[in-house]
């Protein structure tokens, strides 16, 4: 098993609980369950001070004991770990080609999932479908389960509405949505507190809390749907930016074949092979079909493999130019062989290029998939409400 870095230390000064609930609720998430006294050595806080908190969100049911740990000198230990039923969150993906619904619980366990096909996200259809299908969700639940959804994350591409001519005559419909106040249409019929995010971010937090960003302190993240986009984790924390838009990966730029300048979205994204399969009479909607199956279009999906390959190769080294990552991880909307083929590739290519004044970050495969921007989504109000945002706390501290 992949060895896990710790979270840095809490305080033991009075008036910092919420701060130390969150680290230990944190360190719980990146680590498992495990007794209180390791948690209060890793914490740097008082066996005490642990085991007050630890009691009461026990009580409050965050939290939930193990199986004792025997084989020690003395009384067995007993691990706590996050209770599942401890909290619920929705989160809604809004794409180019479909919506998906989730609600998933404190642990990141899917208990539910509703998935909308169309050709144009049109906003009415999005909002049906998240209303009706928060209500028969919910509908599902225990009267205490419903007590403890906590909120809806929402993930969307930055600026919706404009899409840059990339793919087609789709901008005209999409601009529908710059009028849209997602946020308060969503607080409207739903009366849940909302969080809005962009899209490649919110797979980026999917990947971060609940698949291998365990793995890594630093590092880009780089996620192929109908356009890339990215993510970054610096000291352990997602790190959005001032605006929102850090980590947008996507608008790197790169150059055409005839010396035009491009960004990364125009050479790199899963709309070049729809178009490809359009010009050679492939109805493109099997890229998005559930579950996913490429192997008939696999000579197709080779061609389009090799060089967004090529081009992400050159993009995880551009990253590194300004921080110094360990590891870029790769992840999309696609089957999980061309998932592991394209990281494997990309690795291959990094090893060809000017890599002078750089230190070449490992290449790995991420592990979430095609549910991570609705999975991250959800966690953001889980994650703001209950866990520790290590690039806030180091901010606050200085």
């Amino acid at each position: 098993m992949p060895k896990i870095k710790p979270l840095s230390g809490g305080a033991n000064q009075s008036g910092l609980r919420d701060y130390n609930e969150r680290l230990l609720l944190s360190m719980l998430l990146r680590n498992g369950p495990m007794p209180g006294s390791d948690l209060a050595r890793r914490a740097g806080l008082s066996a005490q001070t642990v085991s007050n908190i630890m009691r009461k969100l026990e009580r409050e049911g965050f939290l939930e004991r193990g199986d004792p740990q025997r084989g020690k000198v003395g009384k067995p230990s007993i691990p706590m770990g996050h209770a599942a039923g401890g909290a619920f969150s929705f989160g809604l993906n809004i794409g180019r080609r479909n919506a998906d619904l989730v609600l998933i619980d404190l642990k990141g366990g899917i208990r539910a999932q509703l998935h909308l096909t169309y050709s144009q996200a049109e906003p009415e259809n999005v909002f049906e479908f998240l209303d009706d299908g928060m209500r028969n969700i919910v509908a599902d639940l225990t009267q205490n389960e419903k007590n403890r959804v906590c909120g809806i994350g929402i993930a969307a591409p930055f600026e919706l509405w404009n899409n840059g001519n990339h793919g087609g005559g789709e901008t005209v419909e999409f601009k529908r949505w710059e009028q849209v106040d997602l946020k308060e249409r969503v607080i409207a019929f739903s009366g849940l507190p909302v969080y809005l995010m962009n899209d490649a971010t919110a797979a980026c937090r999917a990947e971060h809390v609940y698949g291998r960003g365990k793995e890594f302190r630093d590092y880009a993240y780089f996620f192929v749907a109908t356009y890339v986009g990215g993510g970054i984790v610096l000291n352990h924390s997602v790190f959005e930016g001032h605006k929102g838009n850090a980590g947008a990966l996507g608008s790197l730029r790169s150059t055409g074949s005839n010396g035009e300048s491009l960004q990364l979205v125009d050479i790199a994204s899963i709309h070049l092979l729809e178009a490809r399969l359009e010009q050679v009479g492939i109805d493109p909607s099997i890229l998005w079909q559930h579950p996913q199956d490429w192997s008939s279009i696999r000579r197709h999906v080779n061609a389009w493999m090799g060089r967004t390959a090529q081009e992400l190769a050159k993009a995880a080294l551009s990253t590194c130019a300004v921080i110094d990552f360990e590891a870029v991880l790769i992840d999309g909307v696609f089957p999980d062989d061309i998932r592991m083929e394209l990281a494997e590739r990309t690795s291959r290519y990094i090893a060809n290029q000017d890599m002078r004044g750089l230190i070449p970050p490992i290449i790995e495969p991420g592990s979430i998939g095609g549910n991570a921007r609705a999975i991250g989504a959800a966690s953001a109000p889980i994650f703001e409400q209950f866990m520790l945002n290590t690039n806030v706390g180091l901010a606050e501290a200085q």
